[in-house]
Parts: C-alpha cells; structure tokens; sequence
C-alpha cells in the first residue's frame, strides 16, 4: 500500500470552504450590531469608550455585512476582504490587547484565537481571491490563463 498520496500536497481545492468560513463569521457579527443595537452594536462600541459609537457601530457593521455578502458568493472579494482585515486590525488593538496587561499571556491567546483566524481568512481571501467556484472567476476569468485548472 502506498501512503505517500496521504503525505503529498497540492494546488488548494476548496477556496469556497474559506470563503464561507469568512462570510459567515462577518455576517452573523455585522448583523448582530444592528439587531442587538444595545449588546453588539453602539451600545458596545459606547462601553468601549469610542466617540459616536452609534456611527462607527454601524459603519463597521455595514462593512461586515457588505463585505461578508461578496466573499461569500466570491465577486470582488480581494477588494472586499480589505476593510474587513482593516477591522480586524483594529478589534484585536483595541479590544484584544489590553487582555496582556490585565489578565496575562494565556488569556490574550485565547481570546484572540476567533479574531486571528478571520485576520488569517481574510489575508487568504485577499491574496488567492475567490477560486473557481465564484461569480469573479465566471466573470472575469481569463480564458487563456488556466493557472487555476488544479484547482476545484
């Protein structure tokens, strides 16, 4: 029996998969902020002690949800994950790294972990695009250029 096949790596097959972990994570958070407005929209961002919380609550909630939709049926997604890493940047500085000098090393891993994986996907996002199961690759393929062909 051969076990190399198990050990070999290859050209990324499922971009989807990550694009729907993104999406998915964006829209659920951009929607809470204005279904929740007290727990997750201004509220938050007031206790957080931003000036007008109720604007940048839902300015950032609009670019999840705005950002979330394209990554997840893959048009313009590069552009779309941008403003999306902008916001993770800025939640991790301002909601995640205080947790170093209150509460330790171990406690600032672990509450970080959701906020670096979506910074992680979005990179991705940004740096591959969308794949080819996406409305930019069904509209802007290039059809010559089939760099993409191992790809599902």
């Amino acid at each position: 029996m051969d076990f190399k096949g198990l050990f070999k790596t290859g050209p990324i097959k499922a971009y989807f998969l990550i694009r729907i972990i993104l999406g998915y994570v964006f829209l659920v958070a951009g929607l809470q902020k204005f279904i929740f407005p007290d727990a997750m929209g201004p509220g938050r961002f007031e206790e957080m002690g931003y000036a007008n919380p109720e604007f940048i609550a839902y300015f950032v909630g609009t670019f999840e949800v705005l950002g979330a939709v394209l990554i997840l049926i893959g048009l313009f997604s590069r552009f779309a994950a941008v403003p999306l890493i902008f916001i993770m940047i800025v939640a991790i500085a301002t909601t995640k790294f205080p947790i170093i000098t209150e509460d330790g090393f171990w406690p600032f891993f672990h509450a970080i972990r959701l906020d670096f994986s979506m910074l992680l996907a979005a990179l991705f996002v940004l740096v591959n695009g969308s794949g080819k199961k996406s409305l930019d690759y069904i509209l802007f393929d290039d059809k010559e250029d089939r760099s993409f062909e191992d790809e599902d």
